[in-house]
């Protein structure tokens, strides 16, 4: 590259700051009111960036944003099914699917990043490196590459701890943000609340209730950043129930018309949910303690660079004209500098402290009440016990198919054979005797099939040696290379370990079957008074329980036992699924080292 050319690209990086800090605020603003599409715009005037970067350099930069979700599909009940949410038409489960796949993509973290701090890197390299242009230039499009590529070709030590600070300060701008969105939201409130209860327009109340729970889901999804889960807690919507004589019945109300019945079982709905209130209580004292928990280091970080530390690099290196109260501290430009650079590193100092506090005081009021959770608790209960009862008959009904088309068939041809050995006994012994080896035969097959009966209703290597020695045993007969890890101190008890064994066993059939996976790693551990097993393959990924019988069978089968099932399969691999079960160990019997 010859200096010439180079002090073109460096006119080209500077001329590239303001729009880095321009899509950076047309992705987050819009992102964070769920509007995606101007981030989705701002994609693709990246992957420009990533092509003019590669060209400098010399090679290419892959683009490693995840595949677009596929439609939603109806259900047996032509619903449209998004996280726990029902849905008649398939226009919300694909928006917001669409919502969830660029939210969530670790490449939006990766992008904004890189467009929040390359302003920074430019004005500091480029004026700096104005001698050895063609270097600083590179040395930038090399910094850019590094933050704009997939994270599959990043450096195996990970993320640095700068960069988590780094995020933490753009992700309190972001609540600082919806701060300031809430009280909007709550002025709206007020009118629908002033124009219902004081005009009578009573379809505006359920609308000041719910308008902005779109922004509190919103929160609660934001607040996994601090490691904090919240469920959301509304309770399920009423729906009218249509009589025989034609009317609608909402609770003790007879109503002629659909709509109007239809309008009331939503009211009531809304107005008894608790979390309703708690969700505008939220609104109002959220936009104050998270507008200034996350608002300080936001305000600090940025009147720290943008009002102290840069205006001192204008005037010393570019001759910029100055005032003595812009950019200075007591008239001291210098003393400015060194205040500026003090507020920006405390800022990003304290704001992954700042992201847990407001984390965890969003869950103080978004959460499921205790006695939600438990009502949840108890229609978790009742539908994983019919799942059993259900699961249970079909095992029965299989056990009894197999017996009447395999064993109980050929004890029954034993039967007649030897019926015929009788009678051909004295009259022609030679036919006897050829019959007798042929019954020998079907009831060593007979008993062979009754064998690999039990087996599949419990291996006897798991009632012998405990789960995870017959967990190894399985591995001995899977296509793939099986590792095992892991050991347990005592027994689970049997119910429990049957239930993990066969969970185990169908996740081996579908990373060999579907996800072609040639090595498997298996972890066993009793930690905290739950059974976890991790099942990680190198296979295809993609396996989702939405698509499959399988692995919904396996929640339901954990689900009798308060057990979940967690799983991580990006598309391309690898598939981690963790089970949990809750149980205790009882005293150690036989097992191997």
């Amino acid at each position: 590259m010859t200096y010439s050319k180079a002090l073109a690209r460096s006119g080209q990086l500077l001329a590239l700051t303001p729009v880095a800090l321009a899509q950076f605020v047309l992705t987050v603003l819009p992102t964070g009111l769920a509007l995606i599409a101007p981030g989705i715009a701002v994609r693709h005037l990246t992957n420009r960036w990533r092509a003019l970067f590669g060209s400098w350099l010399g090679r290419e930069i892959p683009v490693p944003y995840r595949p677009e979700p596929a439609p939603p599909q109806p259900d047996e009940e032509g619903l449209y099914r998004h996280e726990s949410q029902l849905y008649r038409s398939p226009r919300m489960p694909a928006y917001l699917a669409r919502v969830d796949w660029f939210a969530k993509d670790p490449a939006l973290e990766r992008d904004l990043r890189w467009m929040l701090f390359f302003p920074f890197v430019v004005l500091l390299v480029i004026p700096l490196g104005l001698p050895v242009a063609p270097r600083a230039v590179r040395a930038v499009a090399a910094w850019s590459e590094r933050r704009l590529r997939p994270v599959a070709e990043t450096s195996p030590a990970g993320r640095k701890c700068s960069d988590r600070a780094l995020l933490a300060w753009a992700r309190c701008g972001l609540l600082a943000i919806s701060a300031v969105v809430q009280v909007a939201l709550f002025a709206v409130t007020l009118v629908c609340f002033a124009l219902g209860f004081g005009l009578g327009l009573i379809f505006l109340i359920p609308i000041g209730l719910t308008h902005f729970r779109w922004l509190a889901n919103l929160r609660r999804s934001y607040a996994a950043w601090a490691g904090v889960t919240i469920e959301r807690p509304y309770t399920a919507r009423r729906f009218p129930e249509l009589r025989a004589d034609g009317m609608y019945r909402v609770d003790r109300t007879l109503y002629k018309t659909e709509g109007m019945a239809d309008f009331n079982a939503r009211w009531q709905w809304v107005w008894h949910d608790v979390a309703s209130w708690r969700d505008l209580l939220w609104l109002v004292a959220d936009a104050v303690v998270v507008g200034v928990v996350a608002g300080v280091p936001v305000v600090a970080g940025i009147y720290g660079v943008w009002g102290l530390a840069l205006p001192w690099m204008w005037t010393q290196f570019f001759g910029a004209d100055w005032s003595r109260w812009y950019g200075a501290v007591a008239g001291n430009r210098t003393a400015g500098l060194a205040v500026g650079v003090a507020l920006a590193v405390a800022a990003v100092a304290v704001a992954d402290r700042a992201l847990r506090i407001a984390s965890r005081w969003t869950a103080v009021l978004l959460r499921p009440t205790a006695k939600e959770q438990l009502r949840r608790r108890v229609e978790r209960l009742t539908q994983t016990r019919a799942d059993a009862v259900d699961a249970q008959a079909a095992e029965v009904r299989r056990i009894e198919r197999d017996l009447h088309d395999g064993a109980q068939a050929r004890l029954i041809s034993v039967g007649l054979t030897l019926s015929t050995i009788e009678r051909l006994m004295d009259t022609d012994p030679d036919a006897a005797r050829r019959l007798v080896a042929q019954a020998r035969e079907t009831s060593q097959t007979a008993l062979t099939e009754l064998r690999d009966l039990v087996r599949g209703i419990h291996p006897p290597v798991l009632s012998e040696r405990g789960l995870p020695d017959a967990v190894r045993a399985l591995a001995l007969d899977t296509a793939a290379e099986v590792t095992v890890t892991g050991r347990l101190a005592g027994r689970l008890a049997a119910p429990v370990e049957s239930a993990a064994y066969f969970a185990v066993s169908e996740l081996l059939a579908n990373a060999v079957r579907h996800g072609r996976a040639e090595h498997v790693s298996i972890d066993i551990r009793h930690r905290e008074g739950a059974l976890r097993v991790t099942v990680t393959d190198d296979g295809e990924g993609g396996a989702d329980p939405s698509r499959g019988t399988g692995l919904r069978g396996i929640q339901r089968r954990l689900g009798t036992f308060d057990g979940t099932l967690a799983l991580n399969s990006p598309p391309g691999g690898p598939t981690v699924a963790s089970l949990e079960l809750p149980c205790a160990l009882s005293s150690p019997k036989t097992s191997t080292s």
